[in-house]
């Protein structure tokens, strides 16, 4: 079967660069691509407190209500932080974006890198979390846990690469499956606790701390339970970074479904550790265990009935799914991010189906590796996961009080009553996020914490070094320093008429070096640009125009954001209104770089239209001439040789 159409099979049909805002997301399928990490998150924050508390006996499990409440008033306070940056920035980019415009570009970075690292955490600990749920309903799987859960991502890349609403269809129905069946669960768990009818065993979550249990229930105990179980929060910075896929009014409707978000999370969370307490529950970091989970549903629906594996198997593909959440977030980061030329420019790039494909596929990748480097064990995982979320929640809501601060500058600024509220509120926030930051690292240090400690500066350090980099080249491309005239259009050599195309995206040293040399090969020379950003083209127009370039420019749209099959279509008319038998010969500008590395931060166009060119002479049965015009970046810039003609400016 031929690769693309196998492609189109498996991703679907190309979508247009216009259709791109009817691919905006409704509230309902927003709450549930965006809120999924959050939501699953339920599934295991439970657990996660008590895992810490069963070391000082049975009976300090109590303490994991008080602190589950505590966690959820700090998620509200940080989910108004985010209301209001969502109406702040309502071009999304979240902790990025203000912590950048607000507290400088080294704080934006730490955001960024920060955000990056828990969205790959989120799609590794959500698998590995919806296969746990699977093997507590079918031990016998236990041994296949990395094979299954490397194809549960396989599959959520291959729905996120078919575009942002069909990927919305999908995950909506696992998304409301488990929000039905925890609430579900949780009315009829307390029925079930007002008419006593509960199982024979006594439940023992509930009792009194025993003499023996206090003395071991130390401070440091409950700020690591409470550590744990901030992975709850994991997941709510999600819709502020995503603001530009909703509907218009995109900050309106983005804020509401952050409301709706929150309210559900803490409400499900405080509910399922209520029942944790008044439920014989039996927690054990043994492998192979029931969760803490399963065990509820097993005692509120009764074991291997119906309802019992509805909730197993919504667990399964909430916390499968949760993925989702990641893959909507970090290929949208990591475009930002990269349009600040801190990460590579193929990061910006549209795919097939309107969505930033390079980051889904590399999100993808990053995930599987910590997946098999950490045999798809969630609770091995957890430690590193919540300490890049609440340092970004901290520098998000400090980046907010300067940014309400900036507004005493802005003329007939009235200090009013809500303006103080909030700016005291996102002050607050910052600090108690600070603090839970601070617990995070302390009790989560030995245990892992340090790696993501360590990754988020190498992180921010690679990103120094990549934005290094494109310094240079934008350097060594810059026409700065070149006086503007028009290039002579007569060929050195005597009278060649072979047609020459030149094909370029910008006027630079480079193009302007490889325009130079065409018109020293023929004099019968055009320029070409492929329009897939239409911003770009004009700049490129304006450039043109100021420099007055007698070399005809050529403009092709492309609607599906496509250099190859463009780009032959124009080929084969210039061809056939040329009148010699030759085909067009195509030049293009290269850069050359001085690492290997570097060669992965540019969009390899060259490769890609030699690949188109290449098939292209199968089918037509012939050849095309194609030259590259090397430009090696960072050594001495380039210079025309051709001066204006007489009586040219």
């Amino acid at each position: 079967m031929d690769s693309t159409i196998f492609r189109r099979i498996i991703i679907g049909e190309k979508l247009p660069t216009s259709q791109v805002l009817e691919q905006r997301l409704s509230n309902t399928k927003a709450l549930a691509i965006f809120s999924s990490d959050a939501l699953s998150s339920t599934a295991y924050a439970t657990e996660a407190i008590m895992l810490v508390l069963v070391a000082a006996g049975s009976a300090a499990l109590g303490v994991s209500l008080p602190i589950a409440i505590g966690i959820a008033a700090l998620m509200l306070l940080v989910a108004f932080s985010y209301y209001q940056t969502i109406h702040a920035y309502p071009n999304g980019g979240g902790a990025y974006i203000v912590s950048k415009d607000n507290l400088g570009i080294r704080a934006g970075l730490l955001a960024g890198a920060a955000l990056l690292i828990d969205y790959i955490l989120t799609v590794a600990v959500s698998v590995s979390a919806g296969v746990a749920a699977l093997t507590s309903a079918f031990p016998e799987l236990t041994g296949f846990r990395v094979q299954i859960a490397i194809v549960i991502v396989a599959f959520i890349t291959v729905m996120n690469l078919r575009g942002v609403r069909e990927s919305g269809t999908f995950f909506a129905i696992p998304t409301y499956a488990f929000i039905i069946g925890i609430f579900l669960m949780l009315g009829v768990g307390l029925v079930r606790l007002l008419t006593g009818a509960i199982p024979d065993a006594a439940p023992i979550a509930g009792e009194p701390l025993e003499p023996t249990a206090i003395h071991t229930l130390t401070l440091f105990l409950v700020l690591r339970a409470f550590a744990g179980g901030c992975t709850a929060m994991t997941g709510i910075e999600a819709i502020s970074n995503g603001v530009p896929a909703f509907k218009s009014p995109e900050s309106h409707n983005a804020g509401k479904t952050l409301i709706a978000m929150v309210l559900i999370l803490s409400t499900m969370f405080i509910g399922i550790t209520f029942l944790a307490n008044h439920f014989p529950i039996e927690v054990t970091a043994e492998e192979g265990h029931t969760t803490v989970l399963s065990q509820i549903a097993r005692n509120v629906f009764g074991e291997n009935t119906p309802l019992f594996y509805y909730i197993q198997f919504a667990t399964l593909f909430i916390l499968s799914l949760a993925a989702n959440t990641a893959f909507a977030g970090f290929p949208r980061l990591a475009s930002l991010i990269s349009e600040d030329r801190y990460l590579p420019r193929q990061l910006t790039n549209l795919g097939d189906r309107l969505v930033f494909s390079n980051g889904i596929i590399a999100l993808a990748v990053l995930a599987s590796l910590l997946i098999i480097a950490f045999g798809a064990r969630e609770h091995r995982m957890l430690p590193l996961y919540a300490v890049g979320v609440f340092l970004s929640f901290t520098l998000s809501q400090a980046g907010m009080v300067i940014h309400w601060l900036k507004e005493q500058d802005k003329p007939g600024f009235e200090p009013t009553f809500g303006w103080r509220l909030r700016m005291f509120l996102n002050a607050f926030g910052a600090v108690c996020t600070f603090i839970v930051l601070v617990i995070l690292l302390v009790t989560k240090f030995a245990e892992g914490a340090w790696l993501v400690a360590v990754a988020i500066p190498l992180l921010v350090w690679m990103f120094v070094a990549i934005h290094r980099h494109y310094e240079i080249v934008a350097r060594s491309l810059s026409l700065d320093g070149i006086t503007p005239y028009p290039l002579s259009t007569r060929a050195v050599s005597a009278h060649s008429n072979v047609p020459v195309t030149v094909l370029l995206n910008s006027l630079n040293r480079a193009s302007l070096q490889a325009l130079e040399y065409a018109i020293r090969l023929s004099d019968d020379v055009r320029a070409v640009t492929i329009e897939a950003e239409p911003q770009t083209t004009w700049r490129l127009k304006e450039r043109w125009r100021q420099w007055g370039l007698e070399i005809p420019l050529d403009i092709i749209e492309s609607p599906y954001r496509e250099i190859g099959a463009p780009l032959i279509q124009y080929l084969h008319a210039r061809d056939e209104a040329s009148p010699y038998n030759v085909p067009t010969t195509v030049v293009m500008p290269e850069f050359v770089v001085g690492h290997w590395w570097e060669r992965f931060l540019h969009n390899q166009t060259a490769v890609a239209v030699r690949a188109a060119l290449y098939h292209d002479q199968i089918q037509k049965g012939r050849g095309r001439p194609v030259l590259t015009v090397p430009y090696r970046i960072g050594d001495e810039l380039y210079e025309p040789v051709l001066r204006p003609a007489s009586g040219t400016i």
